[in-house]
C-alpha cells in the first residue's frame, strides 16, 4: 500500500491538513454567515461604507469557502457540509448582535484574527509536506486578510 495520496503527498500528514482544512472550512463559514447578517442588518450613520464593504467580505467568503473544500477533496478526503458540525467545531460562533456597525468591524477583525492564526497553522503543516497548493492558497490568504486586519482597524480609530 502506496504511502502517498494521488497527488503524491504523504497520505498520513494529508489526512491530518484536511482535518485541519475542515476546521477552517468550519470557520469561513460560520463568519460568512454573521457578515450576511451584518450586511443585511447594519443601520446608523455608516450605513452605506458598510453595507458595501460587508457585500464585499461575504462574496469573498464565500469563494474561499469553495475553495477550502476543493482543497480537501484534491487532497483525497471528504469536507464538511454540515452547518451542526460547523456549530459544534468552530471557534467562530454565531453573532447576535449584528445591527451595529461598529461592533461588527469589531467581531471582523476578531473573526480574521481566529482565521489568521489556522491558516498560519496550516501553513506550517502543509509546507512541512511540501503541499504546494495549500500553501499558496494560504499564504494569499494571509496577506489579504492582513491587509483587511489594518483596514478595518483603521476603521475603528477615531
Amino acid at each position: 500500500m502506496s504511502t502517498l495520496n494521488t497527488i503524491g503527498l504523504d497520505a498520513k500528514k494529508s489526512e491530518e491538513l484536511s482535518n485541519k482544512l475542515n476546521d477552517l472550512l468550519a470557520n469561513y463559514t460560520l463568519f460568512y454567515q454573521n457578515v450576511r447578517g451584518y450586511h443585511w442588518n447594519v443601520k446608523g450613520e455608516n450605513f452605506f461604507e458598510l453595507h458595501v464593504k460587508f457585500e464585499e467580505l461575504y462574496n469573498n467568503l464565500f469563494l474561499k469557502i469553495d475553495e477550502i473544500a476543493e482543497r480537501i477533496l484534491t487532497l483525497g478526503h471528504t469536507p464538511n457540509h454540515k452547518s451542526s458540525e460547523y456549530l459544534k467545531t468552530s471557534e467562530i460562533s454565531e453573532t447576535k448582535e449584528v445591527n451595529d456597525g461598529f461592533k461588527a468591524v469589531a467581531n471582523i477583525l476578531n473573526a480574521l484574527q481566529t482565521l489568521l492564526t489556522k491558516q498560519r497553522v496550516i501553513l506550517n503543516l502543509s509546507g512541512e509536506i511540501d503541499d504546494e497548493g495549500t500553501n499558496s492558497m494560504m499564504s494569499d490568504y494571509i496577506r489579504e486578510q492582513e491587509k483587511l486586519v489594518w483596514m478595518y482597524s483603521a476603521f475603528l480609530d477615531k
